[in-house]
Formats: structure tokens, C-alpha cells, sequence
């Protein structure tokens, strides 16, 4: 390895560098009886290597895990998370005790791109995803792109800050950073995050990273990720999944974090299982993670009325591949039919003049079997075993020929 891809510093220095929802999950499944035993299986893909030598940054980003792995939470971050009426006690001293161990990591090159793996219990390995994904992704920006162009990285994030002063009034709309896992450095998500407390309108109501929230003072916010449905293939009769997620999630928070994702079997199969009164009128909203959100959210109209439910009361998030233009096209079309509220990743923490990674990490098996997600984009489905997808496309009422593995 170069001497270039070592750093000279962690890029993780704190457990609590993630995202929320890595919390509420993980206590969800720490309570949840039926994930006591699960082992799981989570992999890593790059959407857009274009001829990036993934391979080479292999060794430091072992080490920088092996940093990771030697991390505890601190007193005064319990102390803070203690303070959300959500975590619970007994949850809080489990993190107490707990630690990442890289047993449960297998990377190694496949050609010049990674096999990156983590596999074990479903408690002890959930969290390596957004470490892992900020890790390479700065990585990146360092190795591979020679660092981040300061004078390019302000100018592009003023002109976002400009243009959302010049709409003036943006009632009902509001942004929330989720650039962790593809953040250009950490370094620069802190710039960004201070400086959008600074100059923003109110429109900027918090961020996913509980580090930030927690040193910066704004609002940590999050709720579920697909692996919460996901996990629910392994552990109940497939076609109950979904709304086992869904009833697990009120189980344990009780009507709080009330804002659902929708797509891991679809928008249509997701609307079919949540047409209940129990759910429409328990949950806050709907996140949308892929597809066409204008189709998206027309059936979300739909169903709400057809429920009797005034949607204007409900939150509709977009988190899919935003840019702030489009984040204002959306609005505009969305406006006053319900509260619009975005949650920006890339775009806003690694538009930096440079040419970001497209990467994921996702769960890919749960007790020996594979899951999967399908999503409303063919290109974000998730799954190792072709057969095991299109049966669980026919189940979620899905096309078997329209779904394919993600390489």
C-alpha cells in the first residue's frame, strides 16, 4: 500500500458518529424476542466504482475498523442518549458493556473492488454499516481525489443556502442532513452542519448523526431503516413481514418515531398492508427511499383519504437521491397537501467538487436464509439468491421478471 492511503488520523472517533436510527433499531431488536438468536450476514456495494481502485484503500480501512473496534460509548454520551424519552434504561446499559469486534468482519479485494462482509449476531453487527460506509467514503475523498477543494466545497454549499433564502417562506417544507455514511470527511459535514445553523432559514430542523446533534446542539432524527424489515423475513411467515415490522415498531416505541419506510416491498404492497386504522392513524408519515416520488406520493393522498385521514396532518419524508432543486421541485408539487420534509445526503455532505462514491452496505441473510429488499427501483434492489427474490417479489404482488440482484 502507498504511503498516501494511510492517514494520520481516525476517521472514526466515537460511537455515537452514526445515525439515530442505527440506535433505535438496534434497541428495537435488543428487546424484540424473536432476534435473541438471529445471526445476520450484511455486504457492501459500490454503485459507481467507474474505475476507482477500491482494493488498494483495504488495509487502512482495516485499521481504521480496528480503531472502531476499540471504541466504548463515553458516560456523557449515555447520559445524553438517556435523555430521549424513547431509549429505554436497560438499553442504555447494554451499550454501557458494548463493543464492536472484528471477528465478525471478512474484507478482502475482488479485483479492485471490495468484498466487504459482517457477519454474526444481529445486535453485535448492525452497527459496522455507517462506521464502515464513512470510513471508505473519506477514504475516498483523501486517496483517490486528493482531499476536498475548500473554495469549491464553500462556494457550492452557499449557493444552496442562496437559493433556498431566495424562495423566501417555505411553509410545511424543512431538511434534515443524512450525509454520514458518504460525507466527504467528517471534518466537512461539521463545517456544513455549523454553518447551516448559521445561515439557513428555519427550513434546517436537524440532522441524523448523533455526534452532531449531540456537540452541535441540533435535533438528532431518524427512525427505521430497511433492515428492520428485512430481518422480519427470517423470523415470521414471509408474506406477514412487512406488517410484522410495522407491529414490532409500535411494540416498542409505543406511536413515538412514527415515520414509516415504504419500500422495501414496494409502495403498492406496503399501502396494502398498512390500509389498517391501527397504523394510518398511529404512525406520524411515510418515508420514500426510491422510484418516482411525484407517483409515490399521490398514493400516499390516495390511501390517506380513503382512510378518512386528513393528510395534511401527516409528514411525508424524501430521501432518495436529492439535490436542493429537486428538493423544491417536490415541494412545490406536495405543497399544502400534507407537511414536506427531505432528508439530504450526498448532495449536501459531498459536493465538494469531487466525484462521490455510490455505496451501500445491507443485509443480504438472517438465520442462514436470504432477505432482501426489492424497493420501487429495480436498480437498488438487494439480494444474493435470484430465486429467493422473485419468490419474494410474486409474494409482495411484484413481477417476478422485473426484479434483479445488484452486483
Amino acid at each position: 500500500m502507498s504511503e498516501q492511503a494511510t492517514l494520520d488520523r481516525w476517521l472514526i472517533d466515537s460511537l455515537m458518529d452514526t445515525d439515530l436510527y442505527k440506535i433505535t433499531m438496534l434497541q428495537a431488536f435488543y428487546h424484540a424476542p424473536e432476534f435473541r438468536t438471529v445471526a445476520v450476514e450484511w455486504k457492501f456495494a459500490c454503485r459507481n466504482r467507474n474505475g476507482f481502485n477500491l482494493a488498494e484503500l483495504i488495509p487502512e480501512i482495516r485499521r481504521q475498523l480496528h480503531h472502531v473496534c476499540s471504541l466504548r460509548f463515553t458516560a456523557e454520551e449515555l447520559d445524553y442518549l438517556a435523555t430521549f424519552p424513547y431509549i429505554t434504561s436497560d438499553f442504555i446499559e447494554f451499550l454501557r458493556i458494548f463493543h464492536l469486534d472484528m471477528r465478525f468482519v471478512q474484507l478482502e479485494p475482488k479485483g479492485e473492488d471490495l468484498n466487504l462482509r459482517f457477519h454474526g449476531p444481529l445486535i453485535h453487527v448492525a452497527l459496522f454499516e455507517i462506521y464502515a460506509l464513512a470510513i471508505i467514503s473519506e477514504l475516498h475523498t483523501f486517496v483517490h481525489c486528493g482531499g476536498i477543494d475548500l473554495q469549491v466545497a464553500r462556494r457550492n454549499l452557499e449557493e444552496k443556502i442562496v437559493l433556498l433564502k431566495k424562495q423566501g417562506e417555505l411553509p410545511g417544507f424543512s431538511f434534515i442532513d443524512f450525509g454520514t455514511r458518504r460525507r466527504a470527511s467528517r471534518a466537512w459535514q461539521e463545517e456544513v452542519l455549523s454553518t447551516l445553523q448559521r445561515e439557513a432559514n428555519a427550513s434546517f430542523t436537524g440532522t441524523s448523526s448523533l455526534h452532531f446533534a449531540r456537540t452541535l446542539g441540533l435535533t438528532p432524527i431518524g427512525t427505521m431503516a430497511h433492515e428492520w424489515f428485512q430481518s422480519w423475513q427470517a423470523v415470521t411467515r414471509l408474506a406477514d413481514a412487512q406488517k410484522a415490522a410495522l407491529e414490532g415498531w409500535v411494540r416498542e416505541y409505543r406511536g413515538r418515531l412514527g415515520i414509516a419506510l415504504t419500500d422495501n416491498y414496494s409502495m403498492d404492497s406496503f399501502i396494502r398492508d398498512f390500509s389498517d386504522p391501527y397504523f394510518v392513524k398511529l404512525y406520524d408519515g411515510l418515508r420514500h427511499d426510491s422510484g418516482d416520488p411525484f407517483g409515490w406520493g399521490e398514493k400516499a393522498f390516495d390511501m390517506y383519504q380513503r382512510m378518512n385521514v386528513d393528510p395534511r396532518g401527516k409528514t411525508l419524508v424524501f430521501s432518495d437521491s436529492l439535490d436542493f432543486p429537486r428538493m423544491l421541485e417536490i415541494y412545490g408539487y406536495f405543497k399544502g397537501r400534507a407537511k414536506i420534509s427531505f432528508g439530504i445526503g450526498t448532495n449536501l455532505m459531498n459536493d465538494v467538487g469531487n466525484q462521490p462514491l455510490d455505496i451501500v452496505i445491507k443485509m443480504v441473510a438472517a438465520n442462514g436464509k436470504p432477505v432482501a429488499k426489492i424497493s420501487d427501483e429495480p436498480g437498488k434492489s438487494m439480494c444474493e439468491d435470484i430465486d429467493y427474490l422473485r419468490y419474494l417479489a410474486s409474494v409482495y404482488g411484484i413481477d417476478p421478471e422485473t426484479v434483479r440482484i445488484q452486483e
